[in-house]
């Protein structure tokens, strides 16, 4: 099946390397040294809790036509760049679209594509679960031995489920199909929020959590505070676990977050500044719209410098 890997980073090298393990014919769309390094070397995976590395040959392509004609593409970029990307896929002549990452308005960037599309679109939204940085030339994966992507449709059922299922029949990777995946997505936004709001300093770098009470304590109230904004907005948070865990088990999630502040682990899962920064935006516009207070939110927010 050919597919294209649009986007280059430590997720979309992941799924590029799924893909090509499960025998199909991948071009990954890159630029710059990133492209350079793929077209030399190919994917290379440093799969950190398995000690071992991989190295998976590619097609490399720059650009993405009008008239390059794809199975399937993922689109696998940071939400603050979905924006730019849109307008080059409703350009390009492919039908079936799964856009891949954290996102705060699945449903708009469904309608600017079925409204701007040269030919019809059918467009599903996931996210692919890992992480990882760059690391030179390869990137670390901290990803288990076998990958998952929660997926789904925001109208019913995938379109073109057939498609993404012969995909993967031969890869060691799992589709986790959500009925409610803007829900699930919103829902992710929430702990993902929280966690990258006391990891950034003001000149926007990584720094170490505190993990002392009174920042667990204000992650946990976040955590409460950002169902309720969900629940505002007539979303029950996804998976409901997460949900139960936040509310009815505090003393279990406190000594979760930390054990997670110990440890340097969440360097690996952090987001980027400016992914984050629109990512908060979005919740901003949550919390207006329906008058939610937030106090919890507010203190952390106040080591989260946005501009």
């Amino acid at each position: 099946m050919k597919i294209l890997v649009y986007g280059a980073g430590v997720l979309g090298s992941q799924l590029a390397q799924v893909l090509v393990r499960g025998g199909n014919d991948v071009t990954v769309l890159a630029r710059g040294k990133r492209a350079e390094e793929l077209e030399r070397d190919g994917v290379v995976i440093r799969h950190v809790f398995q000690f071992k590395t991989t190295v998976d040959p590619v097609r490399v392509t720059r650009e993405l036509r009008t008239d390059d004609i794809y199975d399937l593409i993922f689109v696998v970029m940071k939400y603050n760049d979905f924006p730019s990307v849109l307008p080059i896929i409703a350009d390009n002549q492919s039908n079936n679209i799964v856009i891949v990452g954290n996102n705060a308005d699945a449903r708009s960037m469904q309608t600017y594509l079925e409204d701007n599309s040269r030919v019809d679109k059918r467009v599903a939204f996931g996210f692919h679960v890992g992480g990882g940085k760059r690391n030179k030339d390869r990137m670390l994966s901290i990803g288990g031995g076998k990958g998952l992507m929660v997926i789904g449709a925001l109208d019913g059922e995938i379109p073109f489920q057939p498609l993404l299922d012969q995909a993967f029949t031969k890869a060691k990777y799992k589709l986790d199909v959500i009925e409610d995946i803007d829900a699930w997505l919103k829902s992710h936004l929430i702990p993902i929020l929280m966690l990258n709001a006391v990891s950034f300093n003001e000149e926007r770098e990584l720094k170490k959590l505190e993990g002392n009470k009174e920042q667990l304590l204000h992650m946990i109230g976040a955590l409460d505070e950002g169902i309720t904004v969900l629940e505002a907005m007539g979303i029950t948070m996804i998976p409901k676990a997460q949900a139960k865990l936040i509310r009815k088990h505090k003393r279990l999630l406190y000594l979760l977050l930390k054990i997670y502040s110990m440890l340097p682990v969440h360097k690996l899962v952090a987001g980027s500044f400016g992914e984050i920064e629109a990512m908060e935006r979005a919740f901003a516009e949550w919390k207006r719209v329906t008058h939610t207070p937030t106090p919890h939110w507010d203190v952390l927010k106040s080591d989260f410098t946005i501009l």
